[in-house]
This record gives C-alpha cells, sequence and structure tokens, in this order.
C-alpha cells in the first residue's frame, strides 16, 4: 500500500498554510513579510514563535526567514522543530528515522498533507546540511525519502545521485 502513495497529489486534507491561525499571530507574520530586510521582522517572527510554538505557518516563515539570510544553522534549528511537531502530529514513535513503509502508510491514513509537510521539511533540513557540509547525516535524510518516495516524486533521487558521483567515499551506493 504505502509504495503506491501520490504524495503531491491534491487530496482533501487541510494544509499547513490552511490550518487558522490566531489573529495576533498572522498579524506578526505579516508585518515581518513588510519589513523583510530590516532586524525588526525577525522580531516580528519571533515573537509570533513565542505565541505559537507550534503553528506550521510561523516555522515555515521563520525557516524562510533564515535560509533567505543565509542563517543555516539557524534555519535548521526551525526545520528540526517542524519535524518535530509534524511528527508529533502523524504520531511517528521516534520521528522520521522510524519512517518505513508502514509508518508511512499509518501517516498517510492520519493526514496526507501533513505526511507531505513532513517529508518536505525533512528534504529541506538535508539541503541545509548538505550546504553546511554535513553530507553522511544529509544523506541518511534523503535515503529516508527515497525509501519511502517509490515515485520519487520528492525528487531525492537526483540528489542522492549528485552526492554519490562527488563524494562516493562519504556516502553509501544508492540503491
Amino acid at each position: 500500500m504505502a509504495a503506491r502513495l501520490e504524495l503531491l497529489e491534491p487530496g482533501d486534507d487541510v494544509l499547513y498554510f490552511d490550518e487558522p491561525c490566531p489573529p495576533r499571530v498572522a498579524a506578526q507574520i505579516d508585518a515581518a513579510a513588510r519589513d523583510y530586510g530590516q532586524p525588526v521582522a525577525e522580531h516580528r517572527l519571533l515573537f509570533a514563535y513565542f505565541l505559537a510554538p507550534e503553528q506550521l505557518s510561523v516555522l515555515v516563515a521563520l525557516y524562510r526567514y533564515y535560509f533567505y539570510q543565509h542563517r543555516l544553522d539557524d534555519a535548521l534549528l526551525v526545520a528540526e522543530r517542524a519535524l518535530e511537531v509534524s511528527g508529533r502530529r502523524l504520531q511517528l514513535a521516534g520521528g522520521w528515522r522510524n519512517l518505513g513503509p508502514r509508518t508511512l502508510g499509518e501517516a498517510a491514513m492520519r493526514s496526507m498533507g501533513m505526511l507531505r509537510f513532513h517529508l518536505l521539511a525533512l528534504k529541506g533540513s538535508a539541503v541545509i546540511l548538505l550546504r553546511l557540509g554535513q553530507i553522511g547525516e544529509a544523506c541518511c535524510r534523503l535515503r529516508t525519502i527515497a525509501c519511502v518516495d517509490q515515485r520519487d516524486a520528492l525528487g531525492a533521487r537526483p540528489l542522492l545521485e549528485i552526492i554519490d558521483r562527488q563524494y562516493a567515499p562519504l556516502t553509501e551506493p544508492l540503491d
């Protein structure tokens, strides 16, 4: 069953940006977007996070802010938080490291939209790890995605192939 899941097919699930966001939190995110490039933008996003630390829209906004500011260590910290929150919502015992065909199917039954979010957050964290030179950990994350995404809808395999060509001694071969 899990091998046949269409990870990018739209479903009836609520996506992270469709979740209700408290008005005060949404106002901070909107103000941060208007103030982008100024120090107050980060303060607004951190205040939004303080108000709603499990609101995925806040985590995505904070992740994007740090990523586009080239603050990769901070972006990775936010990506890890997004993985923690979405993993808990999906009831993934042990988080992404225990994701396999059975747990993928169970998570998909709970929320396909949240599962996509979780896998994309995992891929985002892998990309940051690559940029930080942490090739082994990045490959571990990408291999987890490739294992459960048989059709490669999320594009982990091309990244793994590039890594395998450039860093063959540092990684295990792609199956």
